[in-house]
């Protein structure tokens, strides 16, 4: 796989990983870490979500009464 960055956007993990003593990969990876754990716990949200309105839906539309 290649990544291709902006300018900008390699600058700013440069920046980033010498702030952290750390290299741009080692950053980039962290980051992409943090971006699938977070779209992991998004689609759990929402699943969750979608089965409590299925379970309480008359109770949810009562109330909305």
């Amino acid at each position: 796989m290649t990544l291709r960055l902006s300018e900008q956007q390699t600058e700013a993990l440069r920046r980033r990983a010498d702030r952290e003593g750390r290299s741009m990969q080692q950053v980039a990876l962290s980051a992409l870490d943090d971006y699938l754990l977070q779209a992991e716990d998004d689609e759990l949200t929402d699943r969750l979500a979608g089965q409590g309105a299925q379970r309480f839906a008359e109770l949810l539309r009562r109330l909305g009464e």
